[in-house]
């Protein structure tokens, strides 16, 4: 007779009589009472008043009895704690037990029962089953220890069972290992700052060893460690691949996709030219295909994970099509994730089988199904251009079949296709004309106005079918009436005779009548546009689209890439990370992939290629140190010119003259005066201490310990670049160190995490000597501070202007690029004071070629504040003279790269003016000078001879460097042409009326008092409000 009549009686009084029976002599009838105790828990009755008499039935030699005690006490120890002490005793005692089934199951227990009171008694009785002599016991006391440190972690740590864990990785049993990693794992998840899996080559080759060993489980547990493993170099990941390759066979899903996962991550590091590589990704497709034969579920599951390969690398299933075509028999929430996959599949190759396929889906019954085969198609064109004319011809078909679902979903993709081919296919615009009345979905009616507005000189009753709507227009919805206002404003901008007073109806219904504030500020905005200035509104209303990409629901690819490390688990079904679904401090970490080696580095890299440029315009010299000397005084030192990243240059150094132009641009002109702290707009970038001036505070600064300039902080990447991250700074040199001193300001409403920078190849070769440390997620509206140390170690390449840096900053939303100029006085070594008699043998070899020389306006210094001031920024005054009045300090700096810069500074007591000359050499040898010619003027020198002012604040010309210097002037800005009078509103159209329901006289928009800003913009509903500034 089986256990099930447990489970049937209905005595009363049932418990009086199990407590009888719980006392017996007679082993079978204490079994058996034990049994229905076990079945009336299980039912749900409360049976704790036996407690004491089924904790006595443990004293027994019978595995059965004893594993039905153990399931009572895990139960009911935590209602009962008092009582459960009085198990302590014979857990120990089983822990001692000859059979080693009796200790693993005693051990089993221990980890089970949550109680505090019990927690310490356990400490010894698992020390010495995670020694004992039984595989068996060893796995089981393993994973005891992962239960534990979820009951108290610090005893755990107390009494280094964290180290015996680690130890048991290396145990001689597979079983063994995969319940360490496994435990540790666990313990890593819920603990993310301490660095319990300490993985190196050694311990990965034991896992690996016992991979081949171990159960389905097992191999998953050491699989997901491995994935948490970067190799040092593309030779062990290719290692690590070839022996994890195999699992791919296996027939477990999970186990298949976890093989899957390590074989992605480390795919990072290999070389695309390496043969093991195309190996590897024929290796790839067949498991991912076998798992489309299992049952719905899994099926969907894999296609959800196969979706996130795809995008990442579409070469592994790439002749593997057909598979993905719809079955008739399979689920809704299959067939869509297998279009959805096709789509991304699709190339110039097989277009002709996957339109051909989804023609014959538009035709099914599923409506959800054929909608989005329909969109498909239109997927399909906007994807393969070549594919194009054909999609639309079978868009056109299905159009024809005037099912009224499939026309709507038509027009939609095809005003896309238009979007992507403008001019291109606007003939089938009457087809879709004819079906005008049917369109009852507002994306549908709104997709169709959109096109009589784009092309309303090709429909020769645009106006018309645009009235027709305009009938219904506050039943519509918003989507519809933003379109429509829109489309309307288009017609009367090509048509303005015809359709004038349409277009004041449209107006007056979006301004006056809506209660939409966006639908109603479109309207005044459009409405002062055309009242004031016809040819603004044409450039505003009729400029050109950009074109649409192609994929626009690809997952962003840091999201991707963390994707790709959670593949067999439920993030890569949800696609997306832990973080957004998991409740609490578990499982949140952030994982990465690892970083492509040198010999695996893309060309779409940051440290490849400059931000901004395509990957093809890379610069393939990199100059010698030597080439990098002249442009040292053509370096533009000034505020940084607004626009986008600088390229690089890619000439032959040789094959210019390096030594054109002149210090003037250096240092902002030839009669630099230094602009007040105001003048420079905070988009700009730093207002870099660049120019000399700034050494002489001359503009707002601070002083750092050793006294160094430091230019105030600016903003480098403005919140709207960046998703909501703004990145101020500046930078500055203390005690021989170069740091980068950032502040990062989160202005979005998702909080910011793992921070990481980069910087391009630079003149100088200024690098982060430590990565980007960002300890604490960045809320939205917090701001952190951090000073980043820099070396000169890094990649050198000549940039344009010189002190170009070219940065790329990575956080979990996207990676962001920006470019800035740096000071060039951070690079000013502390042992650049040359040697007095070795400044005077160079100084008179240095010819008047190699020399330039600048004028420094309005610093009211002496001598010895000067020189003072420079030496704290590493610019050391080796003598110091006074001809005719004038004080003369000849000064020597030297660069991060050797190179040294010679300087006589000229100073006019009472005269705010100071003149500079600089030579500059590269000492390539002791006691032995380069010397690099560079013709400044026709006027011979020895060293270099300096023209200085001839009056207070009345520059000299410096002959050779400007035949014609320029000045820079304020120049009086003119009124804008639309604070004019304007006399009535061009086209007839009629200002609009006040918000305040009273009309306005004379020109609109209103003109403000005097000395004000006539410029108007919307405020809140609608309202005129001056512009601000």
């Amino acid at each position: 007779m089986t256990d099930s009549k447990y489970f049937t009686t209905t005595k009363k009084g049932e418990i009086f009589e199990l407590k009888a029976e719980l006392n017996s002599d007679k082993k079978e009838k204490k079994k058996e009472a034990v049994k229905k105790v076990i079945a009336s828990m299980t039912v749900g009755k409360d049976v704790s008043a036996l407690f004491p008499d089924v904790v006595n039935c443990m004293q027994t030699d019978n595995l059965e009895l004893k594993k039905l005690v153990y399931l009572y006490l895990m139960n009911y120890a935590k209602s009962q704690p008092d009582m459960a002490i009085m198990a302590v005793n014979t857990f120990v005692k089983d822990c001692e037990d000859p059979n080693p089934l009796i200790r693993a199951l005693a051990v089993r227990t221990m980890g089970c029962i949550r109680v505090d009171k019990i927690t310490e008694y356990l400490c010894e009785p698992l020390r010495k089953c995670l020694k004992d002599e039984d595989p068996y016991v060893r796995k089981t006391a393993a994973v005891c220890v992962a239960k534990l440190h979820d009951i108290n972690a610090q005893l755990v740590e107390d009494q280094g069972f964290l180290d015996t864990l680690k130890d048991l990785i290396s145990d001689s049993n597979p079983m063994v290992v995969a319940n360490a990693v496994a435990a540790l794992s666990e313990i890593a998840e819920s603990h993310p700052s301490s660095n319990l899996l300490d993985l190196n080559p050694q311990s990965i080759n034991k896992l690996l060893t016992a991979l081949n060993e171990c159960t389905e489980w097992g191999q998953i547990f050491i699989l997901d460690c491995l994935a948490n493993y970067t190799p040092k170099d593309d030779r062990e990941a290719q290692s690590i691949c070839e022996r994890v390759t195999p699992r791919l066979s296996h027939a477990n899903s999970a186990v298949v996709l976890s093989a899957v996962k390590v074989l992605m991550k480390f795919m990072e590091m290999l070389s695309k030219d390496l043969d093991y590589y195309g190996t590897l990704l024929k290796k790839l497709a067949p498991p991912l295909v076998t798992l489309l034969s299992a049952e719905p579920e899994l099926q969907y599951v894999a296609l959800r994970n196969i979706n996130l390969i795809v995008q990442k690398r579409p070469e592994i299933l790439k002749h593997e099509m057909k598979v993905f075509f719809v079955k008739y028999n399979d689920p809704i929430y299959v067939k869509l994730e297998k279009l959805d996959i096709m789509i991304r599949l699709a190339s110039q190759a097989n277009i002709a089988q996957v339109l051909a396929e989804l023609k014959e889906y538009a035709t099914e019954v599923d409506v959800d199904f054929v909608r989005k085969a329909v969109r498909a198609i239109g997927r399909c064109a906007i994807k393969v251009e070549q594919s194009a004319e054909r999609c639309v011809s079978t868009l056109l078909d299905l159009i024809q079949t005037k099912v009224n679902y499939v026309v709507q979903e038509a027009i939609v993709v095809i005003k896309d296709i238009f979007r992507k081919y403008p001019n291109k296919y606007e003939s089938v615009i009457a087809t879709l004309c004819e079906n005008l009345d049917s369109l009852d979905e507002p994306e549908a009616r709104a997709a169709m106005i959109w096109i009589v507005g784009e092309y309303a000189e090709r429909i020769d009753n645009a106006d018309e079918l645009l009235e027709s709507f305009l009938e219904g227009f506050h039943d519509e919805s918003t989507q519809v009436q933003l379109q429509l206002l829109t489309a309307i404003v288009k017609l009367f901008l090509k048509k303005p005779t015809e359709t004038q007073e349409l277009v004041q109806q449209v107006l007056s219904l979006a301004t006056q009548d809506s209660d939409n504030p966006d639908l109603r500020d479109r309207g005044y905005i459009y409405w002062r546009l055309l009242s004031t200035d016809p040819v603004a509104a044409k450039e505003v209303v009729l400029a050109e689209k950009p074109l649409i990409s192609e994929e626009t629901d690809l997952i962003e690819p840091t999201l991707l890439d963390e994707l790709i490390c959670y593949i067999g688990t439920l993030a890569s079904v949800y696609h997306k990370p832990p973080s957004a679904f998991v409740e609490g401090g578990r499982g949140v970490v952030h994982k990465s992939l690892p970083p492509r080696t040198a010999s695996s580095e893309s060309t779409e890299s940051p440290e490849t290629a400059p931000a901004g440029a395509p990957p093809g315009e890379q610069p393939d010299v990199i100059p010698a140190q030597g080439d990098l000397l002249g442009d040292l005084l053509n370096l533009d030192l000034g505020p940084p010119v607004s626009g986008p990243p600088l390229a690089t240059t890619s000439v032959q150094m040789g094959a210019v003259d390096l030594l054109g132009g002149g210090l003037d641009s250096l240092i902002g002109g030839p009669n630099f005066a230094a602009p007040p702290a105001a003048a420079v707009p905070a988009s700009l970038g730093a207002p870099i201490g660049s120019g000399l001036s700034d050494l002489f505070d001359l503009t707002s600064g601070v002083g750092t310990l050793s006294g160094s300039y430091v230019a105030p902080k600016a903003v480098w990447l403005p919140a709207m670049k960046a998703k909501g991250l703004e990145i101020s700074g500046t930078f500055t040199r203390q005690v021989g160190s170069i740091s980068m001193d950032l502040q990062l300001t989160n202005k979005a409403l998702q909080v910011m995490t793992d921070f990481a920078i980069q910087f391009n190849r630079n003149s100088f070769g200024l690098a982060p000597a430590a990565p980007l440390q960002v300890h604490a997620p960045l809320s939205p509206n917090q701001t952190v501070e951090i000073s980043l140390p820099l070396n000169t170690v890094g990649s050198v390449m000549k940039m344009e202007p010189l002190n170009n840096l070219q940065v790329a900053v990575k956080n979990n939303i996207d990676v962001f690029y920006f470019s800035t100029l740096y000071p060039l006085h951070i690079l000013f070594v502390e042992d650049g004071k040359m040697d007095r008699q070795m400044f005077l043998a160079t100084w008179k070899d240095i010819p008047n070629e190699n020399e330039a020389q600048f004028q420094i306006r309005d610093c009211p210094l002496n001598a010895e504040a000067v020189s003072s001031k420079l030496q704290s920024s590493n610019i050391f005054t080796i003598a110091k003279r006074n001809v005719e009045g004038q004080d003369m300090l000849y000064q020597s700096l030297k660069l991060t790269n050797g190179i040294w810069v010679l300087a006589e500074l000229r100073i006019q007591p009472g005269n705010p003016s100071f003149t500079r000359d600089l030579s500059r050499k590269l000492r390539t040898q002791p006691h032995q000078v380069t010397q690099i010619r560079h013709q400044t003027g026709s006027q011979k020198r020895l060293g270099a001879v300096l023209e200085v002012s001839s009056a207070r604040g009345v520059p000299a010309r410096v002959p050779g460097l400007r035949d014609h210097p320029q000045e820079l002037r304020l120049q009086p800005v003119p009124a804008p042409a639309s604070c004019q009078p304007h006399q009535g509103a061009p086209w007839g159209v009629a200002a609009p009326p006040s918000p305040h329901g009273r009309a306005r006289r004379g020109s609109w928009p209103p003109r403000g008092p005097p000395g004000s800003d006539c410029s108007t913009h919307l405020g809140p509903q609608g309202r005129l409000a001056p512009l601000p500034g």
